[in-house]
């Protein structure tokens, strides 16, 4: 838990008290993710007023983002000391919104995302069956429970999964923002950035952001270009070439090059 402070009232005005800058040197920048450029630096112990705040870049733990008053400028909630950990102001309406990623991706994302069935005792003491994914870093998460109703029914796993992603599983949703964020000098059309959600679904937004691929599209580099031959590259697990990988690239490579979609990005803040 963060440091408190505590909201000033003046004329049956709420101000928000201003919050200290806990990092050494800390950029405030255009917009809310770290591939933003950098509009000015704060350093520890300065105060910063927010005015509005928004989701971005996971910053170790963090996908809060505080605009600051005196900047303009968006910097990692992580970096301020707000005395939660969560929302202290509302959010900035025109913040960079995520584009919802289409059919095709979420349907691409399914059929290739690997499960990891484990069978336990529900909270009301029956089997439940849970599907698991864990990611090339060896992180798990869940992305699917079927309770025995469902079970009883021959619901389709792949089916149910798609509807888990396409309601917008927080978890897609932070491959879009991160994507969203990291993307500064390309335009997309929605199949060149699904294909991204895909690839950074699976190897992590970490990955992604210092990749050479995202720096040759930041360049300005055609777009089908890059992803033909960057994506590709990225196949190997434990050193060796793995042939569900080389697959779900293509697949990627595919997708990116299918015309007939809508624009992404860039999106207007």
């Amino acid at each position: 838990m963060k440091g408190s402070t505590i909201p000033l009232l003046f004329a049956g005005v709420t101000l928000t008290a201003a919050y200290p800058i806990t990092g050494d040197v800390v950029n405030c920048r255009s917009g809310p993710g770290t591939s933003y450029s950098v509009v000015k630096q704060y350093t520890q112990g300065q105060d910063v007023t927010i005015t509005c705040q928004t989701e971005g870049t996971n910053v170790n733990g963090v996908t809060i983002w505080d605009k600051t008053a005196d900047g303009n400028c968006y910097v990692s909630d992580y970096y301020v000391q707000t005395g939660v950990n969560g929302y202290v102001t509302g959010r900035c309406s025109g913040a960079c919104t995520a584009p919802k990623s289409n059919q095709a991706t979420v349907d691409l994302i399914a059929e290739f995302e690997g499960f990891e069935p484990n069978v336990c005792m529900s909270s009301w003491f029956a089997l439940a069956v849970i599907f698991k994914h864990s990611d090339m870093r060896g992180q798990t998460s869940i992305l699917l429970e079927i309770q025995p109703s469902a079970m009883a029914t021959s619901v389709s796993k792949l089916a149910a999964l798609r509807c888990r992603i396409q309601s917008r599983s927080p978890r897609l949703m932070r491959f879009e923002q991160c994507i969203t964020a990291m993307i500064t000098g390309a335009t997309l059309n929605l199949n060149q950035y699904g294909a991204l959600i895909s690839w950074s679904f699976n190897m992590g937004c970490g990955a992604a952001q210092t990749s050479t691929l995202v720096a040759r599209l930041n360049r300005g580099e055609n777009v089908n270009t890059v992803l033909a031959q960057e994506l590709p590259r990225w196949v190997y697990g434990g050193g060796v070439v793995l042939p569900g990988l080389v697959r779900r690239r293509n697949a990627e490579v595919a997708l990116a090059q299918t015309a007939g979609s809508g624009p992404a990005l860039p999106v207007q803040c």
